[in-house]
């Protein structure tokens, strides 16, 4: 199988699957956290399985330690009183519900969250094969949801959602005040349904508006691809998450570029958002030997426990892993091991920053708390949370991957000066007509570009942007950033191997 063409451009349609680092909305699996669920998890999200639930006797001990703390008298106390005389109507189940929710949100850690019924069912979903949504990895930064990155080939990738995007309303409605969960509820939902996500990007002066189409977001997480430079075969497995099936599916894709015998190995782990704990495990214990440890896990007493593999010699070809800013969770514990356990270079931008694992304990009826236990630090002891892991090749895509979609409201013409030029001048030079300046100063060589462009595709030449104008340079240069002939990164990656 091919890997399929890698759109990091924002420029395109949006489609979230708003889990990972929640859920799979994306991560909470908005990827670093979860799917569409477990998105205040972001690249946590799908960690918390990793070391496995707590026995049945510790959550039980947890439970009856609860109840047993004195302090929890007052707790008790308020739940009476407003039971008893609040003169709205008071649900047992919601009081208690909002008693824990407040706990959690005394923490204040994202990626430590309540999951009722519903959610832990769809969060459960969000590792399996396949779900319905948008396709997107989000999670909770700032109390604001953010994408920590798309899935690959989601409706989410192929709008153009990119890492950092903030959710600001959903269908018109605002998400303000909302945990993790029931953002993504918002934006989760039936195949063929529409959603309309308002986005606030960094560098944008407006926030954008989108429309996706849900879909069902099947869950295959390794693409394979053999590319010769120099002569030399090199292997590519691309990585876009760590779900239950992730390992098995990365060793029979190992197995398959080997048969090719490949001179080299490029992972690429660009915009992963994480997932499990195990799967990155099984496929570090492939490459790392067990001269030191891969991953380091501390937890809340300070005590540490160190991963080793079993195998003593390394592979005998190069190595390099590929990262960029949507990399989050598993993904950066594979990048540090692969970097300071095994020698490999890094290529790429600097990944999302997520150093923390969350367990899951359930709470006796189906509901589930997710708790953050745990720091993981990289061979060298490093923890990269809210830091991110440093490439040691740092290459960015060229600056029309980066541009927003255009929304033309009122025609582009000299003289205007704004982001929304900023961001056409950047475009039109990506599709090599050059208009004098990238500011967003709309001057005379930048309408002589318009002109140029318009003149070759057909267009009214007028030297201003309409929105027929607009949305043909947007078509195309979402070609020119899915065509693998573009990937500067990718390059690189295969350049270093051969040095």
């Amino acid at each position: 199988m091919n890997v399929q063409a890698r759109y990091v451009a924002i420029i395109a349609v949006l489609a979230v699957l708003i889990g990972a680092a929640g859920s799979y909305v994306g991560i909470q699996y908005f990827g670093t956290a979860t799917s569409e669920e477990s998105n205040q998890t972001a690249n946590a999200t799908k960690d918390t399985e990793n070391f496995g639930d707590l026995s049945k006797d510790d959550q039980q001990s947890f439970i009856e330690g609860l109840a047993g703390d004195t302090d929890l008298e007052k707790v008790e106390q308020a739940y009476s009183v407003i039971q008893e005389n609040s003169l709205t109507e008071a649900d047992n189940s919601q009081l208690v519900q909002g008693a824990i929710e407040g706990m959690l949100d005394t923490l204040e850690d994202p990626y430590s969250v309540y999951m009722d019924k519903e959610t832990m069912k769809q969060f459960d979903e969000s590792i399996g094969s396949s779900f319905q949504g948008i396709g997107a990895e989000v999670s909770m930064v700032n109390d604001k949801v953010t994408i920590v990155a798309p899935i690959k080939g989601s409706p989410a990738e192929e709008a153009g959602l990119k890492p950092n995007d903030q959710i600001i309303e959903v269908d018109g409605e605002s998400v303000e005040g909302l945990d993790l969960y029931d953002a993504v509820l918002k934006i989760r939902g039936d195949k063929g349904s529409k959603v309309t996500l308002t986005v606030e990007r960094p560098g944008a002066s407006e926030p954008l508006e989108v429309e996706l189409i849900r879909d069902e977001i099947p869950i295959e997480t390794v693409y394979t691809d053999i590319k010769t430079i120099d002569g030399k075969k090199a292997g590519v497995i691309e990585i876009t998450s760590f779900s239950e099936k992730t390992s098995k599916e990365f060793e029979k894709a190992l197995q398959e570029v080997e048969s090719e015998n490949i001179e080299g190995l490029v992972i690429d782990v660009r915009g992963n958002p994480g997932g499990l704990f195990t799967d990155v495990q099984e496929i570090l214990e492939q490459f790392i030997t067990d001269e030191q440890p891969y991953v380091v896990v501390e937890d809340s007493e300070g005590e540490k426990s160190r991963y080793f593999s079993d195998i003593k010699e390394k592979k005998d070809y190069p190595i390099t892993v590929l990262q960029d800013e949507g990399s989050a969770s598993a993904s950066e514990i594979l990048s540090a091991a692969m970097n300071e356990a095994g020698g490999y270079d890094v290529v790429g931008t600097k990944s999302f920053g997520k150093g923390t694992v969350q367990q899951t304990i359930p709470m006796g009826d189906g509901s589930t708390i997710k708790l953050t236990l745990y720091k993981w630090l990289t061979p060298e002891g490093n923890w990269i949370h809210e830091e991110g892991v440093e490439p040691t090749v740092k290459v960015e895509q060229p600056e029309y991957f980066y541009t927003n979609p255009i929304e033309i409201e009122e025609t582009l013409k000299l003289d205007d000066n704004n982001e929304q030029v900023k961001n056409v001048q950047q475009m039109l030079k990506g599709l090599g007509y050059e208009p004098g300046r990238t500011d967003g100063y709309f001057n005379k060589k930048t309408k002589t570009a318009v002109a140029s462009f318009q003149s070759d595709h057909s267009l009214n030449e007028t030297g201003e942007i309409d929105k027929d104008t607009g949305e043909r340079i947007q078509e195309l240069i979402v070609e020119e950033a899915r065509d693998e002939d573009n990937d500067r990164q990718m390059d690189k990656a295969l350049e270093v191997l051969f040095e």
